[in-house]
């Protein structure tokens, strides 16, 4: 009986001191996919002297470049990697247990442990901190074609991995600033495909709940100062959201 084989993707742009260690820690899978958005640093040349299959996917959007991703794959379960995880050993051997199980599901959460500042951040919602089902049947996932937070349909079972794999989403204060520089603009433009307008006031009220959810409801003041810093910057990335979206309303009624 044929063993079923293991895809594993990640997207990229730019992310030269992440790849070689992203790439690294899915090496045991049966192919790897590099699916880049012609870099113009290393990213590319690293993962192919790795032993990755690089593809160049020009950017419209997260949902747009997950879902031609898995058109890139070969093979019949797919693992989507970020360039800011690393695969441990313990879910690898996990993930090959599950897809060689009679009774496996068709899509399946993987927890992801979190560090940011030099610790482990155990509250915030970083913990199990499941974002999107990372290992899946080819055919069981489909993403929107949202610009950033996409969202996605599972088509049949979901389950959930034990085993979690690591994340560093911020290598310093200064990378987490330039990513809520990007992820906000990217925001705004979701907010205005939706139809919704904004305000000053609206971005201000948005990005103090964004602050309360995570530094209180989701107890993110247990995490000492990574806590507070993962707060403030929740409440940045949505202020500015609604705040560009403002200054775009604003833009189009003078012109």
């Amino acid at each position: 009986m044929t063993m079923p084989k293991i895809s594993a993707y990640i997207i990229a742009y730019n992310d030269e001191p992440n790849i070689e260690g992203a790439v690294k820690s899915v090496l045991w899978a049966d192919e790897v996919v590099l699916v880049d958005s012609y870099s113009t640093d290393r990213t590319a040349a690293i993962a192919e002297e790795l032993g990755a299959r690089v593809v160049q996917i020009p950017f419209e959007g997260f949902g747009k470049l997950r879902t031609s991703a898995i058109a890139s794959t070969r093979y019949e379960w797919v693992f989507s990697l970020d360039t800011d995880e690393r695969c441990t050993d313990a879910a690898r051997q996990e993930m090959q247990r599950i897809v060689n199980s009679a009774d496996a599901a068709d899509a399946y959460y993987v927890p992801r442990r979190n560090h940011f500042m030099g610790r482990w951040i155990r509250h915030c919602g970083w913990y199990p901190d499941y974002r999107q089902p990372q290992l899946f049947r080819r055919d069981a996932l489909v993403f929107s074609e949202d610009m950033v937070h996409e969202n996605y349909t599972v088509n049949g079972r979901i389950g959930h991995l034990v085993n979690f794999i690591y994340q560093e989403p911020y290598r310093d204060l200064s990378h987490m600033c330039r990513k809520l520089e990007r992820y906000s603009t990217l925001g705004a433009e979701k907010v205005r495909i939706r139809g919704e307008s904004s305000t000053m006031w609206k971005a201000l009220a948005h990005g103090m709940a964004a602050f309360i959810r995570i530094y209180f409801s989701k107890r993110g003041f247990l995490d000492g100062w990574p806590g507070f810093v993962i707060a403030f910057g929740n409440f940045e990335h949505t202020f500015y959201k609604y705040a560009k979206r403002a200054e775009q309303i604003r833009t189009e009624k003078a012109a």
